[in-house]
């Protein structure tokens, strides 16, 4: 396997936050095996089962990693995997569900991705909506996929997932002209809206860049 293609999956762990150790555990070797590929060059090649074990891992062709420029595995494309965290952004009265995990997540095309956002993979979730205050924009069981790193410092009107106390809420914010103010929103009208609301009482998770739901 050539520099390139070792650069290619120490860069590939760092976006999506993965583990060393845990990639080596992935691949039946002990701990220290893809650390020591990585930053020692031992192996200097990593057997082609090890390597395709990785090249579907991340979702990547294979030649990525050092395979053959004719290998079929071209034609998959590159996709993105994206950690679906367990726990609800409510659009109704307000829930929480966290059981400490993540769920399996989805894979995008990378060049979709990338024009939805620049953030890497590790800074982006997929959370499943609960409630209707947010229809018909976001309704119960869509996913929507949340930009980690667009939050707070980057404030705008848009829809936000926030935290209240325990709660994850899903919502539209609204900022006002003048001052640190912002009014808190929900798309049906028939869910109160909080106005007037100070940017300092309100926690921003990451704003909602792209849903997606079951068709009827």
């Amino acid at each position: 396997m050539s520099d390139a293609a070792r650069a290619t999956l120490e860069r590939l762990c760092t976006e999506r936050g993965e583990s060393l150790a845990g990639l080596s555990r992935l691949l039946g070797r002990n701990d220290a095996y893809i650390q020591q590929y990585l930053r020692k060059g031992t192996p200097r090649r990593l057997p082609e089962r090890d390597r395709r074990t990785l090249a579907r891992y991340f979702a990547v062709p294979d030649a990525m990693l050092g395979g053959p420029a004719g290998d079929p595995e071209l034609q998959t494309g590159l996709l993105v995997p994206v950690t679906r965290s367990a726990v609800r952004a409510s659009a109704g009265p307000g829930s929480f569900d966290d059981d400490g995990g993540t769920r399996p997540y989805f894979a995008f095309d990378a060049a979709w991705l990338r024009a939805l956002t620049h953030a890497p993979a590790s800074k982006l979730s997929v959370i499943r909506v609960e409630g209707d205050s947010m229809a018909p924009s976001l309704t119960a069981g869509d996913d929507i996929l949340v930009d980690l790193d667009d939050a707070a410092d980057r404030l705008r009107d848009g829809i936000y997932v926030l935290r209240v106390d325990e709660t994850l809420l899903v919502k539209r914010l609204a900022l006002q002209p003048f001052g640190r103010r912002v009014t808190v929103q929900s798309d049906n009208p028939a869910y109160p809206d909080w106005p007037d609301r100070a940017l300092i009482d309100i926690i921003c998770i990451g704003r909602v860049i792209w849903a997606g739901r079951k068709v009827a």
